[in-house]
């Protein structure tokens, strides 16, 4: 039986500009296209892609509760291996949009660990939110043989602490509800100073700041960059 072909397209950070000409020229000739929305909010992924779904495309809505627990979300993930299993069966190709990198804190990975061992899964990656974050607050992150450190938020205090200061340049992402931790964090490691916040990068209400002067809140979609010493490229 011949089946259709699973794509994990990478949207970029948000601006429809920043799509790749393979992720577009994909969207547009999708028949069916897969998308996750986030606890029945409307999908970030499509509306960064909706100028080019066709009107007609079949979409296959993944709805991801918003929860802690880690059991609703994969069984929403669950689910919607089920309908992308049959369209591939059927012979049909399916896109499924995925903000930033299929690869880099998709949500892709998640269907690509359900069906990659029985169908042809292709990855098309896009920009992923640290280099727009950079780009944007005209940051270079790293030279020469310097390392870089992509932490996640979430991550306890103690852990954090340990991380940046063992670290050389430091991309903390999914900052949001734990952005007064983690400025406590970089505050004590006195390196306030060399740290800038970003956060809906590329977008209209893009905001960059020196992390100094961010706001009290944070939305999920923010970024940290933190880079220590002299700048290497001078």
């Amino acid at each position: 039986m011949v089946t259709g072909v699973l794509y994990g397209v990478g949207l970029g950070p948000g601006a429809p500009d920043l799509i790749t000409l393979r992720a577009a020229r994909l969207i547009e000739g999708a028949a069916v296209v897969a998308y996750p929305t986030l606890a029945g909010a409307a999908s970030f992924a499509r509306a960064i892609a909706a100028d080019l779904i066709a009107p007609d495309a079949r979409e296959i809505v993944m709805d991801v509760p918003m929860s802690v627990e880690r059991a609703p979300a994969q069984a929403a993930y669950d689910a919607g291996a089920v309908q992308i299993a049959a369209a591939l069966d059927a012979g049909q190709d399916v896109v499924c949009l995925c903000e930033g990198d299929p690869f880099f804190y998709g949500s892709f990975m998640y269907l690509f660990a359900r069906l990659s061992g029985r169908y042809r899964v292709e990855i098309v990656p896009g920009v992923t939110s640290i280099t727009a974050c950079a780009a944007r607050a005209g940051r270079p992150l790293v030279a020469r043989n310097e390392r870089l450190t992509v932490l996640p938020g979430p991550l306890p205090e103690e852990e954090l602490r340990a991380r940046i200061d063992g670290a050389e340049s430091v991309v903390i992402m999914k900052v949001g509800r734990h952005l007064t931790k983690i400025r406590t964090v970089i505050a004590d490691l006195g390196l306030t100073d060399m740290a800038v916040y970003v956060e809906r990068a590329t977008l209209p209400d893009e905001v960059v700041l020196p992390l100094a002067d961010a706001p009290a809140a944070a939305p999920y979609f923010s970024m940290i960059l933190l880079t220590k010493g002299a700048d290497p490229w001078l």
